[in-house]
């Protein structure tokens, strides 16, 4: 198929790579920065540019992979004289109504990206949407290109999907980083020592759901253990209070 990419960022970079690797043509790169565009387009060896007024008018798809809240202002911009081209966003939260083109749809692989760190797209789950049946069958041609896993979820649940993968990756990863700052302060340990203790972690839920894999003091209400805890987090307020939440949460879920 031929692929126009509205914008340059960590997904767009990312899924452009894998649409180009499985043989689709990238016609055009758009990006407000010169920097971001060519950088991409020279990779994808296509064109680029910075002007959404001049973006083409000859693709299979235009995918608009780009913040949320400028998303709906770039596709106004966008809208004027494209009857009958197919758009979609990549946003997981967003609703694909917000497109005000009458071939709509929703092109959402979760997973977190990087520009800097390329990612098996294979085994990343693609959720995809489209106003028109015609057009759903497009882009699930288009995703099984790329994955192996590919669902149709309407903009309602792709809420809550969203809201899932914050919890499972940005806060999860946020409680990385607050241990890291404990191994920091205390002792100055690197914090890769933890990795083989979160790879394991990991690595249990493919065989056994979040619940049957969760251990720790919190599960067993271990209050002599809790409160020792607590003592140490005392010039640390907020961590305090997430140690609680979270302790709480997980004794209640069991």
């Amino acid at each position: 198929m031929k692929v126009v990419l509205i914008g340059a960022g960590n997904l767009a970079t990312n899924l452009g790579k894998a649409l180009f690797r499985a043989g689709h043509e990238i016609v055009q790169v758009y990006s407000r920065t010169e920097v971001s565009a060519s950088a991409l387009a020279d990779v994808l060896h296509c064109s680029h540019t910075t002007n959404l007024k001049e973006v083409v008018k000859c693709a299979d798809v235009f995918i608009i992979s780009v913040k949320d809240d400028v998303l709906a202002s770039v596709a106004s911009a966008l809208h004027e004289g494209r009857e009958g081209q197919l758009f979609v966003h990549t946003a997981g939260s967003m609703p694909m109504d917000l497109l005000p083109f009458e071939r709509r749809g929703v092109f959402y692989p979760m997973q977190t990206f990087s520009k800097n760190k390329e990612v098996d797209f294979s085994v990343i789950p693609c959720f995809i949407e489209a106003k028109k049946e015609d057009d759903l069958q497009c882009l699930k041609t288009l995703a099984l290109t790329i994955s192996d896993t590919v669902y149709e979820l309407d903009s309602e649940n792709r809420k809550y999907l969203h809201l899932s993968a914050v919890f499972c990756c940005n806060f999860a990863n946020h409680c990385f980083s607050l241990g890291a700052d404990l191994l920091k302060k205390h002792g100055n340990i690197p914090f890769n020592v933890m990795l083989p203790l979160i790879d394991e972690t990991a690595s249990k839920l493919y065989s056994m759901s979040p619940q049957e894999a969760q251990t720790g003091p919190a599960v067993r209400w271990d209050t002599n253990v809790m409160d020792k805890h607590l003592q140490l987090l005392a010039e640390e307020p907020e961590m305090q209070k997430i140690y609680e939440l979270m302790s709480k949460s997980i004794h209640e879920e069991k």
